[in-house]
């Protein structure tokens, strides 16, 4: 039997900007139509389940590709808490995601694959982990940042041969100036692996000898790399002015500079490439403590979680929280922002059926107040959040 849902009194996020008063038919999961009353007469059939939307904001459900975990739960210590805290992202307007495995032993990752590959579990409702972001352990020491220098190793094209979509791995975060990086760049586009450029201490050409092997994105530009310098732009001056290549931004006002954020934006907002993300850990949702990322205690006050020497160890900050800053510090627009954690970052990962409210598309959804909080999230036109 048909599931379906009418959504109405909306102020809906289109591809081609807001639509006031509209109207959204989700049926079996997908967006079946959407219009407004103004738009004339319609074959919406009758007797459609229905919910009033009230005026409020319908957008794009978040995809986030950096997530280290939340609500004191962290992917790496425990790959078992993937599924566990797919259920609880919604809250946060998330409905897909990559579970982040940050540098770890290799039977750490397998296990965390394991785990992907068995499939949500009976009853399941919540955000959908598209695969794993694999951040390590392929990492230039020097910028190695709150990952364990112990278990960092030589890219190696053997070490990455099971790693593909089909066996969880999406999202691979490796330094293109190791020895041996190119080949394995090589081998994990070829077994359709997107591969992003983080961690590092790549000059501006050896940026780019990795990007024509097969680098598409970088992770979290500006942090843990080499500073941009205007004799030697180094990373981030070739992410920033290669076109197609799409940046992942912590936009907490911490991990970067306001004034680099809004640089960003003007480099690569236009075209779609500037992805937030949050590289949120275990205390995001959770109040200020000690909690964990991988091997190491974090301290986390009301603003920051950072390593015992002052290193910041991911975030705790908050999609919704995302979106306005950038909104502030780049002076793009709510809309621009939002796609900025929706369709830009399914854009990365190639799905064209996410991130964006369209017929045909998933009906996955956030419900946000006129001040951006979220009120509800839907997930295959399933409401799995209600605030």
């Amino acid at each position: 039997m048909a599931s379906s849902l009418l959504i109405h009194h909306a102020t809906l996020l289109t591809p081609t900007g807001w639509r006031t008063d509209a109207w959204l038919w989700i049926e079996n999961g997908l967006i079946r139509a959407l219009g407004n009353p103004a738009d004339g007469s319609t074959d919406l059939p009758s007797g459609l389940p229905s919910l009033d939307a009230g005026g409020n904001l319908l957008t794009p459900g978040f995809v986030e590709l950096q997530i280290n975990g939340a609500l004191g739960q962290d992917f790496t210590e425990d790959p078992e808490s993937i599924w566990r805290l797919a259920a609880e992202l919604p809250r946060f307007g998330i409905t897909a995601f990559l579970p982040t495995i940050v540098t770890a032993p290799l039977e750490r990752i397998a296990q965390a694959q394991a785990v992907w590959q068995r499939g949500e579990p009976e009853g399941f409702a919540g955000a959908i982990p598209l695969g794993l972001h694999l951040e390590g352990p392929f990492l230039n020491p020097l910028r190695k940042g709150a990952h364990n220098p112990a278990y960092l190793r030589i890219p190696d094209p053997a070490l990455v041969a099971d790693w593909s979509p089909q066996t969880g791995v999406r999202l691979a975060t490796l330094a293109p100036e190791l020895p041996g990086a190119l080949e394995t760049i090589r081998t994990l586009h070829a077994q359709g692996v997107k591969v992003s450029a983080g961690h590092s201490m790549a000059t501006y050409a050896q940026a780019q000898a990795g990007f024509d092997a097969g680098i598409k994105y970088g992770t979290h530009l500006f942090n843990a790399m080499p500073p941009l310098e205007h004799r030697a732009p180094n990373l981030p001056g070739a992410l920033l002015t290669h076109p197609g290549i799409g940046v992942g931004i912590i936009a907490d006002g911490i991990h970067v500079h306001p004034a680099a954020v809004q640089l960003a934006w003007m480099a690569k907002g236009a075209a779609g490439e500037i992805t937030l993300v949050t590289d949120a850990m275990a205390a995001l949702g959770m109040p200020a403590g000690k909690y964990t990322l991988g091997d190491f205690d974090v301290q986390v006050d009301d603003s920051s979680a950072r390593l015992r020497d002052g290193t910041l160890a991911g975030s705790i900050l908050q999609p919704t929280q995302a979106i306005r800053n950038l909104q502030t510090f780049s002076g793009c627009t709510q809309a621009q922002a939002i796609a900025a954690f929706s369709a830009n970052p399914a854009r990365v990962l190639g799905l064209t059926d996410r991130g964006i409210i369209a017929r045909a598309a998933r009906a996955d959804l956030v419900m946000l107040s006129a001040q951006g909080e979220v009120l509800s999230t839907f997930v295959a036109g399933k409401q799995v959040y209600k605030s």
